[in-house]
């Protein structure tokens, strides 16, 4: 058994923990990251940074080093649909450069190779990052300690603060027994990284629903694009088998989509994965001692690919309390960031369940909805949906009362 005391112990070498790590660590202050993966694996989620979390990057100083290995500015948002032609698409498609004053737009990276970026920029800032850890265990408390297992040796770390950045199966939020909210699952969404689609613009996204699907996709470096899929849990088998990549692959001959047999086309290069879609949330994320951030306090529902963006935002406000030199790190110095969390969360919560139903339901009645949606949205009526990409906060409190989705919504 050996013992040591760093400032601070991150438990979850992904995109939180490596973002945080970096942005402490160039102050002084000593950390260990703890890290289950060896390599960071295709989790196939975690690609896609709206504006409002481009803007939290630059605030960290590391966008222009994500945009350096590979980050893809998007320029343009096409809702390519079977509510209206290709070309009126085109037409409307949105300026994704506007969102926000601080961001060029949106940005596309792939997500191990943001760990891993992050990793790098870690290890250079001086943190010790320790890979191939098993059997962690947390205690709370004024001075926390963690254990865990490495090449069969145990350690206990007895740092100032604990922070879990473990993702969405996070270890330190079920053994601490955070109690986690959320919504019913509503339906399954699922992506598989696809090359040799070089065609596909690399400033350009799209989303749109024909029929019984609801897709994205989104470019990534050289001829690379990530597809992903939602639909009814009823179509559970759609995606399933021994060929079920070449069944996404087929999913996107769409008659909205113009480069759908480009994307058909395409060479599978990494796994399917899928995922209900639903939000989860704590209402407090911290105890004495420790402090969760990313997925492992939280998630948005996977729709409306806020996850990079709320992890960055919560690093950006960790950072500002740690660096702060006002408080003693105890579990009352984290009372902002559990209220700016808890609102932004909700706020999140309710445009994603607004995108669901707009997204992902089907028939007439649906595509009728959507259609309408769409054309007030291009009004610019109230609705709380722009905070996906601008910021939950930049919008009034009103844009998430339940009226105004009636009023959108309305006949």
């Amino acid at each position: 058994m050996t013992s040591a005391s760093p400032d601070i112990v991150i438990v979850g070498g992904g995109i939180g923990g490596g973002a945080l790590a970096s942005v402490l660590a160039r102050d002084g202050i000593k950390i260990v990251v703890l890290e289950r993966e060896s390599v960071f694996p295709d989790r196939v989620r975690g690609e896609w940074i709206a504006p409002w979390g481009v803007a939290e990057a630059k605030r960290l100083d590391l966008l222009n080093l994500l945009r350096e290995h590979g980050g893809l500015c998007i320029s343009r948002n096409v809702l390519y649909d079977e509510i209206w032609p290709s070309d009126a698409a085109e037409q409307h498609a949105m300026d994704m450069t506007v969102m926000h004053p601080e961001a060029p737009g949106a940005l596309c990276i792939g997500h191990p190779l943001m760990c891993n970026i992050l990793h790098d920029a870690a290890v250079k800032c001086g943190v010790r990052f320790i890979r191939r850890v098993e059997h962690i265990e947390v205690t709370p408390g004024a001075r926390p300690a963690v254990s865990f297992v490495h090449d069969g040796v145990t350690t206990t770390l007895s740092p100032r603060l604990v922070i879990g950045a473990d993702g969405r199966n996070s270890q330190v939020r079920k053994r601490l027994e955070f109690r986690v909210e959320a919504d019913p699952p509503h339906s399954i969404i699922c992506g598989m990284l696809v090359a040799n689609v070089p065609d596909w613009p690399r400033d350009v996204q799209a989303i749109g629903t024909e029929d019984r699907l609801h897709y994205l996709v989104f470019p990534q470096g050289k001829d690379l694009v990530r597809l992903y899929a939602c639909y009814d849990f009823a179509d559970r088998a759609r995606f399933a088998g021994p060929d079920k990549q070449a069944q996404m692959l087929r999913a996107f001959r769409l008659n909205c989509l113009p480069l759908g047999e480009a994307i058909a086309a395409g060479t599978p290069i990494g796994p399917l994965n899928g995922v209900s879609n639903e939000d989860h949330w704590i209402d407090d994320p911290t105890v004495p001692g420790v402090v969760l951030i990313g997925d492992a306090a939280g998630h948005n529902d996977p729709i409306t690919g806020q996850g990079v963006s709320i992890t960055l935002r919560d690093v950006r406000l960790m950072r500002d309390i740690l660096l702060s030199g006002g408080g003693d790190w105890s579990q009352s110095d984290f009372a902002p960031y559990v209220e700016e969390r808890r609102e932004r969360m909700r706020r999140l919560r309710i445009a994603a369940r607004l995108a669901r139903q707009l997204r992902v339901e089907f028939g007439p009645d649906a595509k009728a909805r959507r259609a309408r949606v769409t054309m007030r949205a291009a009004e610019r009526r109230l609705s709380p949906y722009p905070a996906v990409l601008i910021g939950p906060e930049r919008l009034p409190p009103e844009a998430f009362l339940p009226e105004t989705i009636e009023n959108l919504f309305a006949a």
